[in-house]
């Protein structure tokens, strides 16, 4: 029941022992192959239910659940858990109206250890890397992946690297990799030169890459579906909304679900909808030319998350838009600050990227893409206090061509009951 690495596009296969990223024979992704026959006869929904709440490592992370469908040959002296997972899977009915929609949930991989979805990838990603017996492990970063690779490599004693453009970085995510230890490099360069950049140093200097190229890590990323499913009882929703930038995610979940119906662990796939920002749009513009003639193109959105113009995983989630009959959208940074000002009201809070699932569903709908009476799971991917300039700017109107449709305006006032009482003897809000 051994895994292999095995090229998307060629079928070359290689020992999953093998570190490599890239298929030798075409340059093609590798994809993380488990022999799904063998599974069969092992897994099972009330398998992973039995899980569902235990104390015991490894199952209580909400990627080692599912360990059989992640690694399922990996000792587990070797696994990297904080743990992560677990995520909440919020009904959000005063959104849904906003929507258009009568059913919508939201899945916020914000409340993971590092604030993203990020380290569901990262679990599988170090755990590999300890697995090969590798002491230092590196990425370029728009800043949740670093985050999460500062954390995971000094929770398991490696050392961690990573490579920032130095501008426009959110301070929480820069914060957080400092903090945990990471050798921190700011690079004047976007995150696709600095993708670049640490591949070619990564493979001189005998250093572990784990952005998302890496194809463990996707494995991990595809355990929102899995949870996600098991949430809402196995019952499969019409449709699943995410944010795309680097296409990571979205590549996971074509996979996790494909594999799912293989399993025969549900009956049927879910659409899937993936939104990209204007302003770092390459998907969406070879989406609109029939997934044909795609150009990378310079990013330049306040959701920096997902500010990436030549995602690596774009051949994936063409795949993933294959299996799932999917769509692309893009929308305005107006429309996703707007749209982050309403999912953060309801108390659950989201970092701007997050908010393009729903600004985009919200869209697709206007379009009748996605019907009134179809049930919709958006993915909200990182916190709100990765990125709180952006949120403090936007309700005080200070972000250059955003008009605020949603503002909460912070008041000042002097020492006195006076000038308090003029503040609060004003009608609430509705």
């Amino acid at each position: 029941m051994a895994s292999i690495l095995q090229c998307m596009q060629c079928g070359q296969q290689y020992p999953i022992m093998q570190v490599i990223y890239n298929c030798e024979t075409c340059g093609g992704l590798l994809d993380v192959q488990h022999d799904l026959t063998a599974l069969r006869s092992t897994v099972s929904q009330e398998l992973f239910d039995q899980r569902l709440g235990t104390l015991d490592a490894p199952y209580n992370s909400g990627v080692w659940r599912f360990k059989e469908l992640i690694y399922p040959d990996v000792e587990d002296r070797h696994i990297a858990s904080r743990p992560e997972g677990n995520t909440n899977l919020y009904h959000t009915p005063r959104l849904a109206e906003w929507a258009g929609l009568h059913t919508l949930y939201l899945k916020h991989e914000g409340e993971n250890p590092t604030g993203s979805f990020k380290d569901r990838g990262m679990t599988t990603g170090v755990t590999q890397a300890r697995a090969l017996g590798m002491k230092r492990a590196a990425c370029a970063s728009t800043g949740n992946t670093s985050a999460s690779l500062a954390a995971y490599t000094a929770w398991t004693d490696m050392e961690g690297i990573v490579f920032f453009q130095d501008q426009q970085i959110a301070m929480g995510k820069l914060a957080q990799a400092i903090a945990y230890g990471a050798t921190a490099v700011q690079i004047n360069a976007d995150f696709d030169r600095n993708l670049e950049l640490v591949r070619e140093v990564s493979l001189s200097l005998g250093i572990y890459v784990l952005n998302s190229v890496n194809p463990f890590r996707l494995e991990g990323q595809k355990t929102i579906m899995f949870e996600m499913l098991q949430q809402l009882r196995w019952q499969v929703p019409d449709w699943i909304v995410c944010p795309g930038g680097n296409l990571g995610n979205s590549s996971a979940f074509g996979k996790g679900l494909f594999e799912l119906c293989q399993l025969g662990l549900i009956d049927r796939m879910p659409r899937l909808a993936i939104i990209q920002a204007e302003g770092a749009n390459p998907l969406y513009r070879s989406y609109q030319n029939n997934l044909g003639g795609y150009e990378p193109v310079h990013a330049d959105t306040v959701a920096t998350a997902i500010k990436i113009g030549n995602p690596v995983n774009y051949a994936k989630a063409v795949r993933a838009l294959q299996w799932t009959n999917g769509v692309v959208e893009q929308v305005s940074d107006q429309e996703i600050m707007d749209a982050k000002a309403l999912i953060d009201r309801q108390g659950i809070g989201c970092e701007p990227a997050s908010a393009c699932s729903l600004a985009g569903l919200r869209k697709l709908i206007e379009k009748g893409i996605i019907r009134h009476d179809e049930t919709v799971v958006g993915i909200l991917t990182g916190h709100l206090l990765k990125d709180p300039d952006a949120t403090i700017h936007y309700h005080n109107n200070q972000i250059a061509g955003i008009d605020a449709q949603y503002p909460n305006k912070l008041h000042h006032a002097g020492a006195s009951v006076e000038e308090l009482t003029r503040i609060l003897d004003t009608p609430v809000k509705a």
